[in-house]
């Protein structure tokens, strides 16, 4: 196994197309990492060090922006805004196609409607890290620690140099991405995200290794708990990333010229998770954005009698991500994109018309309409599965990070509280173990999923070119025998 990954790599080097490539994406992603170390002007940093320490803010939307902004948005680096603006648009967009003409008729002219969208894309990303760059900037200069006042010399100037800053950071984020996409391997969206949070995970290791050191035995033993839930939750995310359903598919007799081809006999592999981490990355975009909202509403005392007290309020539980309400939005919202984005990258439709062309149909199944329905079927019990195996991956491993805040429910929340919280073996399941995002579910299906896709996008290319891929000589077949 590690002397295939040894060919592989010195295969990858050999070619000079995919060479180039490779360490053009490492370019672009060591150029993204320094860009991680300009701060944004105005903002006391030891300041900034006391807010973080205390803790809420880590379990809280802000953490999430945190973890997707690769951790600009914890030092306030150029790039705090992280990629969440381009993929809310992307999301923006993509909806719009279903309910407008327009959009839809570009979406269906090829090349040159995707380049059009891809415009329409950039400019409403410009539009939000507006509106986003304001709603943190405002959000900062109103936060008070026990070091001081955050921003130095707040006030419109300050308000100004942020919204720009950010908005520009974003904007240079977007360009290495499409570049990556374009010039690189992988995509170049999931890359920088990728890189982002694999960079970070020597300190959450270390931060792991202290809690065991310094920590209880009940904090120890949780710690254990996590690392056997982690391995259990990377088991799943590999066995059913690379699981799939063949449909098999039969060519009919024809003639090539003079001579006759004979009835031909293959398959279509339909992946379980065919939305692979886009609906993860999607639905916690979505859920940052009420984070801009709480920057509008940042200077107002929670619990005030005015609507502006009540939204502080709302906005500030439902930042938890313990709170059920934002747990139950969550896996909804992955759930919801994971049947949005399979529909728009298999349309069973156009599908079932391009076998019909090609003189392709399935056994048993008629050509056209019922062979669009039959697949239509198998696809969605694969999303279903899909979906739910999504929300699971990302939800488990946060319960046991941060547990859940179940005197937030109605009627029998304080019950179930009190109840939990009197016992010491289920303590944890109200308080969590206290560790960082990068161990959560989110975290490991971004690294996991990311790292197999561009894996795959590499032996693909190697095979193209009659090298062996990361699986030996014998990798393509390795891959068809795990159908489902």
């Amino acid at each position: 196994m590690i002397e295939n990954f040894i060919n592989s790599v010195r295969n990858i080097f050999s070619v000079p197309d995919l060479r180039k490539r490779v360490l053009f994406t490492l370019a672009m992603l060591a150029v993204y990492r320094l860009g991680s170390h300009v701060r944004t002007p105005g903002i006391d940093s030891e300041a900034l060090k006391t807010l973080w320490n205390s803790g809420d803010l880590q379990r809280s939307l802000a953490g999430v922006m945190d973890l997707f902004s690769g951790g600009n948005f914890k030092v306030v680096s150029i790039f705090a805004l992280g990629i969440t603006p381009y993929i809310t648009a992307s999301i923006i967009l993509q909806l719009m196609t279903v309910v407008s003409a327009r959009l839809k008729a570009l979406q269906e002219e090829g090349e040159l409607g995707r380049r059009k969208i891809t415009q329409y894309t950039r400019y409403l990303t410009v539009v939000l890290c507006a509106v986003q760059s304001f709603g943190i900037a405002y959000w900062l200069q109103n936060q008070q620690t026990g070091a001081g006042a955050l921003v130095e010399h707040p006030g419109i100037a300050f308000l100004a140099m942020t919204m720009l800053t950010l908005a520009t950071g974003t904007t240079f984020i977007m360009w290495l991405g499409e570049q990556i996409t374009e010039r690189g391997i992988g995509n170049g969206i999931s890359l920088i995200i990728f890189a982002g949070i694999v960079l970070r995970l020597p300190s959450a290791v270390k931060d792991v290794y202290t809690k065991l050191q310094g920590g209880s035995t009940a904090e120890a033993l949780g710690v254990i708990v996590l690392v056997l839930a982690m391995i259990a939750v990377i088991a799943a995310i590999v066995f059913v990333e690379r699981g799939f359903r063949k449909v098999p598919i039969n060519h009919a007799r024809r003639l090539v010229g003079r001579q006759s081809v004979p009835q031909q006999q293959t398959h279509m592999p339909l992946k379980v998770n065919m939305g692979g981490v886009i609906p993860v990355i999607f639905a916690a975009s979505m859920l940052a954005f009420p984070q801009t909202i709480a920057g509008f509403v940042g200077g107002v005392n929670p619990g005030a009698d005015d609507w502006r007290g009540k939204l502080a309020t709302f906005l500030a539980e439902f930042g938890q991500t313990s709170h059920p309400l934002h747990m139950l939005i969550y896996i909804s919202a992955i759930m919801f994109f994971t049947f949005f984005y399979v529909s728009i990258i298999f349309n069973t439709d156009e599908v079932a018309d391009n076998l019909r062309k090609n003189g392709a149909f399935i056994p048993g199944i008629r050509p056209g309409k019922r062979t669009a329905e039959y697949l239509n079927e198998i696809l969605t019990r694969l999303t279903t599965v899909g979906a739910i195996y999504l929300g699971l991956v990302s939800l488990l491993p946060q319960v046991l990070l941060s547990g859940i805040q179940f005197q937030h429910l109605p009627v029998v929340g304080e019950t179930i509280d009190s109840f939990l919280r009197s016992n010491p073996l289920t303590r944890w399941l109200t308080t969590g173990i206290g560790l960082q995002f990068y161990f959560g579910g989110t975290s490991l299906l971004i690294v996991i999923g990311v790292a197999m896709d561009t894996m795959n996008q590499v032996e693909s290319q190697l095979i193209m070119r009659h090298y062996d891929g990361f699986l030996g000589p014998r990798g393509r077949r390795m891959r068809g025998r795990r159908g489902l």
